[in-house]
């Protein structure tokens, strides 16, 4: 049992790699050059994009929660109701 566990905790913890190929020439030197001026290695700077890629959620999960609210709240608000409240908050 302890051999599992310890067997299941070093893979969670292990890095996956992965490779993309076919990569045109100028968006490598594009990502280089972006990844030199922040004072990173390609691989570092790609890396923390994916990593705030996979943090932001698509506009399409968004939109669901969005929708299951409406649905749970019974929100019927018209559009000139909802900007003249976010106007308000704004002043």
């Amino acid at each position: 049992m302890l051999a599992s566990c310890s067997y299941r905790m070093q893979n969670a913890a292990m890095s996956i790699s992965i490779t993309i190929r076919d990569v045109p020439r100028g968006v490598r030197d594009t990502l280089a050059a972006r990844a030199a001026r922040s004072g990173r290695s390609l691989q570092e700077h790609l890396r923390a994009e994916l990593i705030e890629l996979a943090r932001q959620p698509l506009v399409d999960e968004v939109l669901a929660r969005a929708r299951v609210r409406k649905e749970a709240t019974g929100s019927r608000l018209p559009a000139k109701q909802i900007l003249a409240l976010r106007d308000i908050d704004r002043r």
